[in-house]
């Protein structure tokens, strides 16, 4: 690993609510999108189900441990993720006792906006309420957004066995797709995840949910492909350090046992820099609350399988991790300047994205002031 100290340092413990999402000098500058503007993502479910534990592990960084002394939430609960990444969206917590059909709610504020609707299902708790409620919310929701991507967390799998987990998703699956049909929604598309705040399946489950926010996610996808194909690389994943949501990876199939090594690599990389950065650099960075990386940042893990774990920043809050043969790594060199050429491709990515969002402000401006160019040449003539 390498640090320089004129750069940002390590940040050590858990990570505050804003997770020093925001640009810097040394990176890229992003335009971050309005809040109004920024996709949503609503955790939705009954009570008790682990909506508040998903958001504190995910994106908090508490420990799983630690959301077993969680007050239920009584109001909804919103997080601005905006770094200068591609992971720009809001979470909304929403109270399970939310009554949606009550007419002094603005179900057109909650849902026209929404990117993606997760609904969170307590798989150890008799779930008969839990899928009447699904049924009601996706109804009212797609009639409002068609677009809404909707998601089923089937969670707390932890506490079943590998058999339950797939009987207990395959009911699920069953009968919410017929509570559905009988509704007349059988265009209405559902994705099931089994998760648990207790090993990495939230993670990668989330993972999943964020890259259908992402209008680059082909983009990327595509550049990964060249990459892995020209260096040699079995896999290869584009990860947000932060939240460690992987945004994008080639297209092969992802295996799990190879995202949690990924995950426990970055876990690896902040805790080696908090420990051996600089003092001043380690105090600077807890005040800015800036990223985990610098400039320069990269790790290599030899496994005993005769595979390398190697990661490389991308920019201060984007780190790419590849997982390729040891004897695959003796052309390092190429690896290196291929991964060169891929940081100067998401550059480009980031500089059509920031246009982008550029010319929809000055767009929106306009429409909010059409007459404001004739205002500003009549005062200067």
């Amino acid at each position: 690993m390498s640090y320089d100290d004129e750069g940002a340092g390590p940040y050590v413990g858990s990570f505050p609510k804003g997770f020093g999402y925001g640009p810097e000098d040394s990176e890229p500058e992003t335009t971050a999108a309005s809040p109004e503007e920024q996709p949503r993502i609503l955790l939705m479910g009954l009570r008790r189900s682990g909506k508040s534990s998903i958001q504190k592990v995910v994106f908090h960084k508490v420990s799983p441990n630690e959301t077993l002394f969680l007050e239920s939430t009584n109001k909804i609960v919103k997080d601005d993720v905006s770094n200068s990444s591609f992971v720009q969206f809001q979470v909304w917590d929403v109270p399970g006792q939310i009554d949606f059909f009550d007419p002094t709610f603005d179900s057109e504020t909650i849902f026209g906006g929404c990117g993606a609707l997760i609904f969170v299902i307590d798989a150890q708790d008799d779930y008969i309420e839990a899928l009447a409620r699904l049924q009601m919310e996706v109804t009212r929701a797609y009639k409002i957004n068609p677009n809404i991507k909707f998601e089923v967390f089937i969670h707390k799998v932890d506490g079943l066995s590998d058999d339950n987990k797939i009987e207990t998703q395959r009911d699920i699956h069953q009968r919410s797709t017929d509570d559905l049909a009988e509704a007349g929604m059988e265009n209405v598309h559902l994705s099931f995840h089994l998760t648990s705040i207790y090993d990495h399946s939230i993670f990668e489950a989330f993972s999943k949910v964020v890259q259908k926010l992402i209008p680059q996610l082909p983009v990327l996808e595509n550049l990964l492909n060249i990459l892995i194909s020209n260096s040699g690389i079995e896999k290869a994943f584009l990860f947000d350090v932060m939240s460690k949501i992987y945004i994008a990876t080639d297209s092969s199939p992802v295996d799990m046992q190879c995202y949690e090594l990924c995950c426990d690599m970055i876990d690896v990389v902040i805790d080696m820099s908090c420990i051996y950065g600089s003092y001043d650099l380690w105090m600077s960075t807890r005040a800015r609350d800036d990223g985990a990386f610098d400039g320069d940042s990269s790790a290599i893990i030899k496994l005993n399988t005769n595979t390398i774990l190697y990661l490389r920043e991308v920019n201060r809050h984007l780190a790419l991790i590849c997982i390729l043969r040891e004897d695959s790594f003796d052309k390092q060199g190429l690896i290196d300047y291929n991964f060169g050429c891929f940081r100067k491709a998401i550059q480009q990515v980031f500089d059509i994205k920031k246009q982008a969002a550029a010319a929809r402000a000055k767009t929106n401006a306009t429409r909010a002031f059409p007459h404001a160019n004739g205002i500003a040449e009549g005062a200067t003539s």
